[in-house]
């Protein structure tokens, strides 16, 4: 299974509908399961910082198969891979970066969300999975 553009871009507009509704602008990244940018939006008013927090955010989630704030539980000071987050160019550790699964379980993907504060970013992010989740078992939202 592959993440298409057209799977991605429809991402990005389901982000972007929930990040309207939430009240925030968001940067949302797509990247394929290698990482690569393969849709993006960065909503009007967005911070230009975000931009590349949130493909930092798709790319750290897709390089280790976690949500970002579960990268953190593993190199937070006094954990077993401290520094991690300094590694691949810099990780994000925090909540907004969401691995897309494959009916199979195996990731083709992620999408990342940043702009608003960490919980509004997350629910951005969570939306945008939701929608993949169900289409992956052939539901349209």
């Amino acid at each position: 299974m592959t993440l298409t553009l057209d799977t991605a871009d429809a991402l990005v507009r389901v982000a972007r509908k929930k990040a309207e509704a939430t009240g925030v602008a968001v940067c949302v990244a797509v990247l394929d399961q290698g990482g690569h940018l393969t849709a993006f939006a960065r909503m009007d008013r967005a911070w230009l910082g975000a931009l590349d927090v949130s493909i930092r955010k798709a790319k750290s989630s897709v390089l280790f198969e976690a949500e970002t704030q579960m990268i953190w539980e593993v190199c937070k000071p006094g954990a077993q891979a401290h520094g991690l987050e300094q590694t691949n160019g810099g990780l994000v550790t925090f909540a907004g970066g969401i691995p897309l699964k494959g009916p199979d379980g195996l990731v083709v993907g992620a999408i990342g969300v940043s702009g608003g504060e960490v919980a509004q970013d997350y629910v951005v992010a969570q939306a945008g999975a939701a929608a993949f989740a169900a289409w992956q078992k052939g539901e349209r939202t």
